[in-house]
Protein backbone atom coordinates (compact mmCIF):
# COMPACT_ATOMS: atom_id res chain seq x y z
CA UNK A 1 0.00 0.00 0.00
CA UNK A 2 1.20 3.33 -1.15
CA UNK A 3 1.90 6.28 1.55
CA UNK A 4 -0.89 8.31 -0.20
CA UNK A 5 -3.64 5.59 -0.06
CA UNK A 6 -2.62 4.93 3.61
CA UNK A 7 -2.94 8.26 4.56
CA UNK A 8 -6.44 8.44 3.00
CA UNK A 9 -7.66 5.42 4.97
CA UNK A 10 -6.61 6.85 8.37
CA UNK A 11 -8.36 10.02 7.16
CA UNK A 12 -11.56 8.02 6.66
CA UNK A 13 -11.42 5.88 9.44
CA UNK A 14 -10.87 9.51 12.02
CA UNK A 15 -14.03 11.12 9.89
CA UNK A 16 -15.82 7.84 11.61
CA UNK A 17 -14.86 8.22 14.76
CA UNK A 18 -15.56 12.52 15.03
CA UNK A 19 -19.33 11.74 12.91
CA UNK A 20 -20.16 9.05 16.24
CA UNK A 21 -19.00 11.46 18.90
CA UNK A 22 -21.02 14.34 17.17
CA UNK A 23 -23.99 12.30 16.72
CA UNK A 24 -23.89 10.46 20.26
CA UNK A 25 -23.39 14.28 21.47
CA UNK A 26 -19.90 13.61 23.28
CA UNK A 27 -18.10 16.53 24.88
CA UNK A 28 -14.99 18.07 22.77
CA UNK A 29 -12.72 17.16 25.39
CA UNK A 30 -13.87 13.55 25.66
CA UNK A 31 -13.54 12.95 21.87
CA UNK A 32 -9.65 12.85 21.73
CA UNK A 33 -10.51 9.96 24.07
CA UNK A 34 -12.92 7.93 21.31
CA UNK A 35 -10.56 8.63 18.58
CA UNK A 36 -8.17 6.35 19.95
CA UNK A 37 -10.55 3.57 21.29
CA UNK A 38 -12.18 2.58 18.36
CA UNK A 39 -14.19 -0.35 20.63
CA UNK A 40 -15.90 2.24 22.97
CA UNK A 41 -17.09 4.51 20.20
CA UNK A 42 -18.18 1.67 18.23
CA UNK A 43 -20.26 0.28 21.47
CA UNK A 44 -21.71 3.43 21.76
CA UNK A 45 -22.82 4.51 18.64
CA UNK A 46 -24.59 0.75 18.22
CA UNK A 47 -26.67 2.13 21.91
CA UNK A 48 -27.73 5.24 20.60
CA UNK A 49 -28.48 4.20 17.34
CA UNK A 50 -30.73 0.71 19.03
CA UNK A 51 -32.72 3.51 21.12
CA UNK A 52 -33.35 5.71 17.98
CA UNK A 53 -34.90 2.90 15.95
CA UNK A 54 -36.90 1.54 19.11
CA UNK A 55 -38.24 5.07 20.58
CA UNK A 56 -39.91 5.47 16.75
CA UNK A 57 -37.49 8.03 15.82
CA UNK A 58 -35.90 7.96 12.54
CA UNK A 59 -32.19 7.22 11.99
CA UNK A 60 -29.74 10.14 11.28
CA UNK A 61 -30.50 11.05 7.97
CA UNK A 62 -27.22 13.04 7.95
CA UNK A 63 -25.50 9.58 7.64
CA UNK A 64 -26.54 8.83 4.13
CA UNK A 65 -24.69 12.06 3.16
CA UNK A 66 -21.82 10.93 5.09
CA UNK A 67 -21.68 7.49 2.84
CA UNK A 68 -21.87 9.19 0.02
CA UNK A 69 -18.77 10.99 1.08
CA UNK A 70 -16.83 8.16 1.92
CA UNK A 71 -18.21 6.34 -1.33
CA UNK A 72 -16.18 8.97 -3.59
CA UNK A 73 -13.14 9.14 -1.29
CA UNK A 74 -12.90 4.96 -1.88
CA UNK A 75 -12.53 5.72 -6.03
CA UNK A 76 -10.57 8.04 -5.17
CA UNK A 77 -8.08 5.81 -3.11
CA UNK A 78 -8.96 2.75 -5.48
CA UNK A 79 -7.69 5.32 -8.61
CA UNK A 80 -4.34 6.23 -6.75
CA UNK A 81 -3.59 2.48 -6.48
CA UNK A 82 -4.26 1.81 -9.96
CA UNK A 83 -2.39 4.35 -11.44
CA UNK A 84 1.10 2.62 -10.01
CA UNK A 85 0.51 -0.55 -12.65
CA UNK A 86 1.42 -1.03 -16.31
CA UNK A 87 0.24 -1.41 -19.61
CA UNK A 88 1.27 -4.43 -22.07
CA UNK A 89 1.42 -3.31 -25.84
CA UNK A 90 2.84 -5.54 -28.54
CA UNK A 91 6.18 -6.28 -28.84
CA UNK A 92 8.97 -7.88 -30.47
CA UNK A 93 12.12 -9.12 -30.23
CA UNK A 94 15.03 -9.74 -32.45
CA UNK A 95 18.32 -11.09 -32.61
CA UNK A 96 21.11 -8.86 -32.05
CA UNK A 97 23.74 -8.53 -35.08
CA UNK A 98 27.34 -7.79 -35.22
CA UNK A 99 28.43 -4.92 -37.14
CA UNK A 100 31.82 -6.90 -36.98
CA UNK A 101 32.11 -9.88 -39.12
CA UNK A 102 34.22 -12.84 -37.81
CA UNK A 103 36.39 -14.02 -40.23
CA UNK A 104 38.62 -16.43 -38.33
CA UNK A 105 36.71 -17.48 -35.21
CA UNK A 106 36.72 -21.12 -33.82
CA UNK A 107 33.44 -22.97 -34.50
CA UNK A 108 34.41 -26.36 -34.04
CA UNK A 109 31.92 -28.48 -32.08
CA UNK A 110 33.33 -27.43 -29.24
CA UNK A 111 32.65 -24.01 -29.25
CA UNK A 112 29.02 -24.40 -30.96
CA UNK A 113 26.74 -25.83 -28.28
CA UNK A 114 28.76 -23.08 -25.70
CA UNK A 115 26.73 -20.57 -27.75
CA UNK A 116 23.69 -22.36 -27.63
CA UNK A 117 23.68 -22.53 -23.70
CA UNK A 118 24.12 -18.72 -23.82
CA UNK A 119 20.75 -17.50 -25.35
CA UNK A 120 19.85 -15.13 -23.33
CA UNK A 121 22.82 -13.10 -24.53
CA UNK A 122 21.27 -13.64 -27.87
CA UNK A 123 18.29 -11.40 -27.61
CA UNK A 124 17.59 -7.51 -26.69
CA UNK A 125 14.88 -6.43 -24.65
CA UNK A 126 11.30 -6.79 -26.58
CA UNK A 127 10.39 -3.08 -27.77
CA UNK A 128 6.69 -2.14 -29.68
CA UNK A 129 6.68 -3.51 -32.95
CA UNK A 130 7.27 -1.05 -36.48
CA UNK A 131 3.98 -2.31 -37.56
CA UNK A 132 2.03 -1.25 -34.25
CA UNK A 133 3.89 2.14 -33.51
CA UNK A 134 4.78 3.39 -37.70
CA UNK A 135 7.70 1.93 -39.76
CA UNK A 136 9.62 5.45 -38.68
CA UNK A 137 10.24 3.82 -35.48
CA UNK A 138 13.83 3.00 -35.26
CA UNK A 139 15.52 -0.31 -33.20
CA UNK A 140 16.62 0.91 -29.76
CA UNK A 141 20.22 0.61 -28.87
CA UNK A 142 21.06 -3.14 -27.36
CA UNK A 143 19.96 -2.98 -23.70
CA UNK A 144 21.11 -6.72 -22.18
CA UNK A 145 24.49 -6.58 -22.79
CA UNK A 146 26.60 -9.63 -22.72
CA UNK A 147 29.19 -10.59 -20.44
CA UNK A 148 31.78 -11.58 -23.34
CA UNK A 149 31.59 -9.50 -26.33
CA UNK A 150 32.96 -12.51 -28.51
CA UNK A 151 30.53 -15.10 -27.77
CA UNK A 152 27.96 -12.46 -29.09
CA UNK A 153 29.50 -12.10 -32.36
CA UNK A 154 30.08 -15.51 -32.82
CA UNK A 155 26.50 -16.20 -32.06
CA UNK A 156 25.26 -13.90 -34.40
CA UNK A 157 27.24 -14.77 -36.91
CA UNK A 158 26.63 -18.33 -36.57
CA UNK A 159 22.99 -18.25 -36.34
CA UNK A 160 21.75 -15.48 -37.96
CA UNK A 161 21.60 -14.07 -42.01
CA UNK A 162 23.48 -10.97 -43.46
CA UNK A 163 20.18 -10.01 -44.60
CA UNK A 164 22.45 -6.95 -46.36
CA UNK A 165 23.63 -9.44 -48.53
CA UNK A 166 20.59 -11.77 -48.97
CA UNK A 167 18.28 -9.01 -50.87
CA UNK A 168 15.83 -10.57 -53.59
CA UNK A 169 14.07 -8.41 -56.17
CA UNK A 170 11.22 -6.77 -54.82
CA UNK A 171 9.89 -6.16 -58.30
CA UNK A 172 10.39 -9.50 -59.63
CA UNK A 173 7.15 -11.65 -60.29
CA UNK A 174 6.56 -14.80 -61.85
CA UNK A 175 6.32 -15.28 -65.65
CA UNK A 176 3.08 -16.03 -67.74
CA UNK A 177 2.16 -19.64 -67.17
CA UNK A 178 2.02 -19.85 -70.90
CA UNK A 179 5.91 -19.48 -70.35
CA UNK A 180 6.48 -23.64 -68.95
CA UNK A 181 10.34 -23.15 -69.36
CA UNK A 182 10.79 -19.75 -67.90
CA UNK A 183 8.61 -20.19 -65.00
CA UNK A 184 10.47 -23.23 -64.19
CA UNK A 185 13.55 -21.59 -63.96
CA UNK A 186 11.99 -18.54 -61.60
CA UNK A 187 11.08 -21.24 -59.41
CA UNK A 188 14.52 -22.86 -59.36
CA UNK A 189 16.24 -19.51 -58.77
CA UNK A 190 14.25 -17.80 -56.57
CA UNK A 191 13.57 -20.75 -53.91
CA UNK A 192 16.12 -20.90 -51.04
CA UNK A 193 15.20 -24.33 -49.92
CA UNK A 194 13.36 -27.28 -51.17
CA UNK A 195 12.09 -30.92 -50.50
CA UNK A 196 14.30 -33.78 -51.57
CA UNK A 197 12.98 -37.40 -51.53
CA UNK A 198 15.73 -39.95 -51.75
CA UNK A 199 15.22 -44.14 -51.27
CA UNK A 200 15.65 -44.75 -47.62
CA UNK A 201 18.32 -47.18 -46.13
CA UNK A 202 17.33 -46.50 -42.67
CA UNK A 203 16.22 -50.13 -41.21
CA UNK A 204 12.50 -49.62 -40.31
CA UNK A 205 11.89 -47.89 -43.56
CA UNK A 206 14.52 -49.43 -46.22
CA UNK A 207 13.38 -48.97 -49.53
CA UNK A 208 10.57 -46.63 -48.82
CA UNK A 209 10.86 -42.90 -49.92
CA UNK A 210 12.29 -40.64 -47.45
CA UNK A 211 11.77 -36.76 -47.79
CA UNK A 212 13.51 -34.65 -45.88
CA UNK A 213 14.23 -30.32 -46.08
CA UNK A 214 17.50 -28.78 -47.86
CA UNK A 215 18.79 -24.99 -48.59
CA UNK A 216 20.02 -24.77 -52.24
CA UNK A 217 21.16 -22.43 -54.69
CA UNK A 218 21.23 -22.33 -58.75
CA UNK A 219 24.08 -19.63 -58.44
CA UNK A 220 24.14 -16.02 -56.74
CA UNK A 221 20.89 -13.89 -57.05
CA UNK A 222 22.15 -11.93 -60.33
CA UNK A 223 23.57 -15.20 -62.23
CA UNK A 224 20.73 -18.29 -62.67
CA UNK A 225 22.18 -21.28 -63.75
CA UNK A 226 19.08 -23.70 -63.09
CA UNK A 227 21.50 -26.62 -62.10
CA UNK A 228 20.62 -26.90 -58.22
CA UNK A 229 23.44 -26.94 -55.51
CA UNK A 230 23.61 -28.33 -52.29
CA UNK A 231 25.79 -28.01 -49.15
CA UNK A 232 25.25 -31.04 -46.79
CA UNK A 233 27.01 -33.63 -44.19
CA UNK A 234 27.70 -37.57 -44.37
CA UNK A 235 25.62 -37.86 -40.93
CA UNK A 236 22.32 -36.07 -42.83
CA UNK A 237 20.12 -39.65 -43.06
CA UNK A 238 19.53 -38.38 -46.32
CA UNK A 239 22.75 -38.57 -47.81
CA UNK A 240 23.71 -41.91 -46.30
CA UNK A 241 20.62 -42.64 -48.73
CA UNK A 242 22.44 -41.50 -51.51
CA UNK A 243 25.18 -43.38 -50.91
CA UNK A 244 23.36 -46.10 -51.93
CA UNK A 245 21.10 -44.74 -54.45
CA UNK A 246 21.92 -41.85 -55.91
CA UNK A 247 18.74 -40.66 -57.50
CA UNK A 248 16.54 -38.35 -55.98
CA UNK A 249 13.61 -35.71 -56.77
CA UNK A 250 13.50 -31.79 -55.35
CA UNK A 251 10.40 -30.10 -54.88
CA UNK A 252 9.89 -26.51 -55.19
CA UNK A 253 6.54 -24.45 -54.28
CA UNK A 254 5.39 -21.03 -55.33
CA UNK A 255 4.14 -20.73 -51.79
CA UNK A 256 7.49 -20.18 -50.54
CA UNK A 257 7.19 -16.90 -51.90
CA UNK A 258 4.73 -13.67 -51.60
CA UNK A 259 2.84 -14.64 -54.57
CA UNK A 260 0.20 -17.10 -53.85
CA UNK A 261 -0.13 -15.19 -50.25
CA UNK A 262 -0.75 -12.42 -52.13
CA UNK A 263 -3.71 -13.86 -54.61
CA UNK A 264 -5.13 -15.91 -51.93
CA UNK A 265 -4.11 -19.46 -53.82
CA UNK A 266 -3.73 -22.14 -51.19
CA UNK A 267 -0.35 -24.73 -52.07
CA UNK A 268 -2.34 -26.66 -53.47
CA UNK A 269 -4.14 -24.64 -56.02
CA UNK A 270 -2.51 -25.85 -59.38
CA UNK A 271 -2.20 -21.64 -60.15
CA UNK A 272 0.34 -21.75 -57.26
CA UNK A 273 3.20 -23.49 -58.97
CA UNK A 274 5.09 -26.56 -58.15
CA UNK A 275 8.51 -27.60 -59.43
CA UNK A 276 9.56 -31.47 -59.35
CA UNK A 277 13.10 -31.73 -60.38
CA UNK A 278 14.39 -35.08 -61.03
CA UNK A 279 17.98 -36.53 -61.36
CA UNK A 280 21.10 -37.88 -59.82
CA UNK A 281 22.88 -36.40 -57.01
CA UNK A 282 26.54 -36.08 -57.50
CA UNK A 283 29.64 -34.56 -55.60
CA UNK A 284 30.78 -31.13 -57.45
CA UNK A 285 34.47 -31.41 -59.17
CA UNK A 286 37.30 -29.81 -57.87
CA UNK A 287 37.23 -27.36 -61.11
CA UNK A 288 33.34 -26.23 -60.19
CA UNK A 289 33.78 -25.73 -56.23
CA UNK A 290 34.52 -21.98 -56.74
CA UNK A 291 31.08 -21.13 -58.49
CA UNK A 292 29.34 -24.02 -56.07
CA UNK A 293 30.47 -22.08 -52.77
CA UNK A 294 29.50 -18.93 -54.35
CA UNK A 295 26.48 -19.96 -54.87
CA UNK A 296 25.26 -21.23 -51.63
CA UNK A 297 26.89 -19.12 -49.28
CA UNK A 298 26.01 -16.27 -51.21
CA UNK A 299 22.18 -17.04 -50.43
CA UNK A 300 22.92 -18.72 -47.01
CA UNK A 301 25.95 -17.06 -45.45
CA UNK A 302 25.30 -18.73 -42.02
CA UNK A 303 26.83 -21.94 -43.50
CA UNK A 304 30.21 -20.32 -44.04
CA UNK A 305 31.00 -20.61 -40.35
CA UNK A 306 29.04 -24.28 -39.93
CA UNK A 307 30.90 -26.56 -38.00
CA UNK A 308 33.87 -27.97 -39.94
CA UNK A 309 33.96 -31.23 -38.41
CA UNK A 310 30.89 -32.38 -39.74
CA UNK A 311 32.64 -32.72 -43.16
CA UNK A 312 30.47 -30.62 -44.69
CA UNK A 313 30.56 -31.08 -49.10
CA UNK A 314 28.96 -29.53 -51.99
CA UNK A 315 26.45 -31.98 -54.41
CA UNK A 316 24.64 -30.90 -57.42
CA UNK A 317 21.85 -32.27 -58.89
CA UNK A 318 21.95 -34.02 -62.47
CA UNK A 319 18.91 -33.13 -63.77
CA UNK A 320 16.85 -36.42 -65.70
CA UNK A 321 13.32 -34.35 -65.78
CA UNK A 322 11.54 -31.54 -65.05
CA UNK A 323 8.43 -31.59 -64.12
CA UNK A 324 5.73 -28.41 -63.44
CA UNK A 325 2.21 -27.76 -62.60
CA UNK A 326 1.59 -24.05 -62.63
CA UNK A 327 -2.12 -23.77 -63.70
CA UNK A 328 -5.38 -25.59 -64.42
CA UNK A 329 -5.69 -28.26 -66.62
CA UNK A 330 -2.27 -30.71 -66.74
CA UNK A 331 1.24 -30.64 -66.07
CA UNK A 332 4.49 -30.23 -67.82
CA UNK A 333 7.15 -32.21 -68.75
CA UNK A 334 10.09 -29.41 -69.85
CA UNK A 335 12.65 -30.43 -72.25
CA UNK A 336 16.18 -29.81 -70.70
CA UNK A 337 17.15 -28.23 -73.60
CA UNK A 338 14.39 -25.36 -73.07
CA UNK A 339 14.99 -25.40 -69.55
CA UNK A 340 18.36 -24.52 -69.38
CA UNK A 341 18.26 -22.01 -72.49
CA UNK A 342 15.21 -20.15 -70.43
CA UNK A 343 16.18 -17.10 -67.98
CA UNK A 344 14.22 -16.27 -64.75
CA UNK A 345 14.89 -12.91 -65.13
Amino acid sequence: MSRKTAIIKQNLILQDREFSCRTLGVGVDQRSILRKSPRVTKALTREFVNKRVSGGGRPFPELNDMKACHFVLAIFATVLCLCQGYTLRSSVSWVVSSNDVVEDADLSEEVAPALLVDGAALWKQAYPSSSVLGDSVESPGELVKPEDENVAQLSSRLFSYRLEKVKKSAGSSPPPHQETARTARYIAHYSDWGHLSTISTQDKIKGVPFGNIFSVSDGPLDNSTGVIYFYVTPMDNSVSDLKSNPYASLTFSEAEGEFCRQMVYDPEDPRCARLTLTGKMVEVAPEELAFAKEAMFSRHPVMAKWPVGHKWFFMKLELIQVWLQDWIGGTSLIPLEDYFKATPF
